[in-house]
């Protein structure tokens, strides 16, 4: 990790008046499986960069504060912008169901292919970074670099208990949309009568109440934690000394993590990016995105393994029931499928559609009479060609010969990553594991529940 010293901000322009503010860009939708993604593309740099929203977001309403589209021309000057509106906020469709990382990454990924991004640089916002490093992750060939302002690992940075969280409810379900909470997000703004007008109207169409409290609900079960360690493209982490909002030891944390980070840590109190920090933030992020993008290609990426194993011969699954798993593993999207330790493993870019093909996969093999165990774990898996090897794949395999017959475990980081999704994982206590020398929390997945068709 490095530590940068952030200069004061050079005086500027006071910002523009409602009447001066820069013409919006058109709303266009990237269609992510059934749901629609709202974007905009603005800047006209050769960089190309992607913003990832926090919690929720609208963005049509960024423009009408002059605040706001103030930061975000500056943002487009630096680079050829693409803003979007996570599902189930702002302008993208509503959903049914909360979307967990996988169908969220999905989005970014429709984004990019919308606008025409081979690559990009990611900036995650708050909760978006958690988005953004997730995908940095497991996306390393189309991530240039990444960059994480006012974000954390673990939620409990944002609200360290049950008690605190439930003050924001009770916030939601009195206030939303008057912007009384704008001094729990940006204090020096507090004081601004047409800022606090704009903050209301963010709020109203950014979510509606059901809705930011169903999402906070999945967010507080955020920890990407074992994820850092696996994000290999050149990294930025910006936070306030003393955040509002988020605690300052996340953004240590976020840097401390990721190999080779670099920190920046900048005076003040606001959490939104566009307060009192709207000039440093894009004085350190400039440089960043000047440096040359070529880089090292990685033969590691994060994936989810699910390794399925017979209990009788390896003939017994080749036989009876390969072409079964094989075209599961197809449906469910595998990226790749091998055979491996006498039974059959298939690798996902987000642990929800992994646990959904061993779902779906439990219920047909039930037909075939082959006993069988499953295992899952993200982790770092190697890309060389023919070998389905690394880490993630030796978990895997301790985890599925600690299942009793026809019976799904997972590990704890396939659990960490799809808490709040919907996904219901049981505590199936702790288990050695042989290739980390240690036990870890293993979970039970119950088959009684219906999962989700793939898209």
């Amino acid at each position: 990790m490095a530590g940068v010293e952030a200069e004061s901000p050079v005086a500027g322009e006071a910002p523009p008046s409602p009447s001066q503010l820069p013409d919006r860009p058109a709303t266009r939708y990237a269609r992510s499986g059934e749901t629609h993604i709202a974007y905009h593309l603005f800047g006209g740099s050769p960089v190309n960069l992607v913003l990832t929203p926090g919690f929720v977001s609208n963005i049509d309403n960024y423009w009408e504060s002059p605040n706001v589209s103030r930061w975000l021309t500056r943002l487009g000057g630096l680079a050829r912008v693409a803003m979007f509106d996570k599902r189930g906020t702002g302008l993208s469709d509503r959903v049914a169901s909360l979307p967990g990382m996988d169908e969220r990454m999905d989005d970014v990924r429709a984004v990019m292919d919308a606008v025409g991004f081979q690559t990009a640089y990611l900036m995650g916002i708050s909760e978006g970074g958690s988005l953004a490093a997730i995908f940095a992750a497991h996306h390393p060939s189309r991530c240039d670099g990444l960059i994480l302002y006012g974000s954390f690992a673990r939620f409990k940075y944002w609200f360290p208990d049950e008690a605190s969280l439930q003050m924001l409810f009770d916030y939601i379900e009195k206030d939303w949309g008057s912007g009384k909470s704008l001094p729990r997000f940006a204090p020096a703004m507090a004081g601004d009568p047409a800022f606090l007008r704009w903050w209301g109207q963010f709020e109203r169409l950014g979510a509606t109440p059901g809705a930011a409290i169903s999402l906070m609900r999945m967010n507080s079960q955020i920890d990407i934690s074992d994820v850092l360690a696996s994000i290999r493209v050149p990294t930025l982490v910006i936070h306030v000394a003393n955040d509002v909002l988020i605690d300052v030891q996340a953004g240590q944390e976020l840097a401390q993590n990721i190999s080779g980070a670099q920190y920046v840590e900048l005076p003040g109190q606001d959490h939104l990016p566009w307060g009192e920090n709207a000039d440093r933030i894009i004085e350190v992020v400039a440089p960043f995105l000047e440096q040359t993008r070529s880089r090292e290609s990685s033969d590691r990426v994060l994936a989810t393994v699910l390794l399925i194993l017979p209990l009788q011969s390896a003939e017994a699954l080749a036989d009876v029931a390969a072409m079964t798993v094989k075209a599961e593993l197809l449906r469910y999207r595998a990226a790749r499928i091998s055979c491996l330790r006498g039974g059959i493993a298939g690798t996902f870019d987000g642990p929800g559609r992994g646990l959904e093909c061993a779902l779906s996969l439990a219920d047909r093999l039930r037909n075939t009479g082959v006993a069988h165990r499953i295992g899952l774990h993200t982790g770092e898996i190697s890309l060389d060609a023919g070998v389905l090897e690394g880490m993630a794949v030796e978990i895997a395999t301790d985890v599925a010969t600690h299942a009793l017959p026809n019976e799904i475990l997972a590990s704890r980081t396939v659990h960490d990553l799809v808490a709040g999704s919907g996904i219901v994982l049981e505590d199936h206590g702790e288990f050695a594991l042989p290739s980390l020398d240690q036990r870890w929390h293993l979970f039970r997945v119950p088959r009684r529940q219906v999962t989700r068709p793939p898209a």
